[in-house]
C-alpha cells in the first residue's frame, strides 16, 4: 500500500512540475524556433502579457531575447533588424478584448488589418510565426457577450497562417484548433494548464 501511494504521488508531482506537452498525431517531437522572439497580440487580450511573464522565467539572457509589442507592425520588424537584433520568431497571441482594444483606441478591423500586414512582413523576412491561444475557452466566443465574435475573428486571422500553434487544451474543447491544424497541416502543441507553458517554451526555444 505504501509503495502504491508513493508511485501515485510521484506521478502527480511529475504532472504538476514537469508538465506535459501533447503533440498532434504524426508529430514525433516539438517544433523548434529561435530567439530573439517578438510577442504581439491580435485582439489586445491579456494573453500576450501572460506569455511575456512566462518568457521572463524561461529565457535568461541579457539583453532579453524577447520583446512584447502589443501593436507591432512591419516597421517593428524592420527596426529590430536595423538595430542588429533581427527577430527570428514571432508569437501572435490570439483572443480579443473589447476593453483592451477600447483602451488602445482601435477596432477589431484595425487589429485584423495590422495582423495581416505583420504576418506578410514576417513571411518575407523568413521569421517563424507561432500562433498561441493560452487563455482557454473564456477567451472564445462561447465566453463573450451576445453578438461578439471578435475572438473567433482573431483566430481566423492567425491560426491558419502560422508555422505552428501552441494551444491551451481548454480552448480547443470544440476542436477548433485541432481542425485547423489537420486541415492546414500545421503542427500543434497542446498544454493542459498554463503552468506547463513554461516547459513548452523551454522546449520550443531550446536551440
Amino acid at each position: 500500500m505504501r509503495i502504491r501511494y508513493f508511485l501515485m504521488t510521484a506521478v502527480a508531482v511529475l504532472l504538476v512540475v514537469g508538465g506535459s506537452v501533447f503533440l498532434e498525431a504524426g508529430q514525433d517531437e516539438a517544433p523548434q524556433a529561435e530567439l530573439p522572439v517578438l510577442i504581439t497580440s491580435c485582439g489586445q487580450s491579456p494573453g500576450a502579457n501572460m506569455l511575456k511573464a512566462i518568457f521572463m522565467r524561461a529565457v535568461k539572457q541579457d539583453p532579453p531575447a524577447y520583446s512584447l509589442v502589443m501593436d507591432a507592425t512591419p516597421e517593428t520588424l524592420t527596426q529590430a533588424g536595423e538595430a542588429g537584433r533581427p527577430f527570428k520568431s514571432m508569437i501572435i497571441v490570439m483572443g480579443a478584448s473589447l476593453k483592451g482594444m477600447g483602451a488602445a483606441g482601435i477596432s477589431i478591423d484595425d487589429e485584423l488589418d495590422r495582423t495581416a500586414e505583420l504576418i506578410q512582413a514576417a513571411r518575407d523576412a523568413g521569421i517563424t510565426i507561432i500562433g498561441a491561444h493560452i487563455e482557454g475557452m473564456k477567451r472564445r466566443a462561447q465566453g463573450a457577450a451576445a453578438g461578439d465574435n471578435t475572438d473567433e475573428l482573431s483566430i481566423d486571422a492567425v491560426a491558419p497562417n502560422s508555422d505552428f500553434l501552441i494551444i491551451n487544451e481548454d480552448g480547443d474543447s470544440d476542436a477548433r484548433f485541432t481542425t485547423i491544424s489537420k486541415e492546414k497541416n500545421i503542427p500543434m502543441l497542446t498544454v493542459t494548464k498554463n503552468l506547463e507553458l513554461l516547459e513548452t517554451v523551454k522546449k520550443v526555444f531550446s536551440r
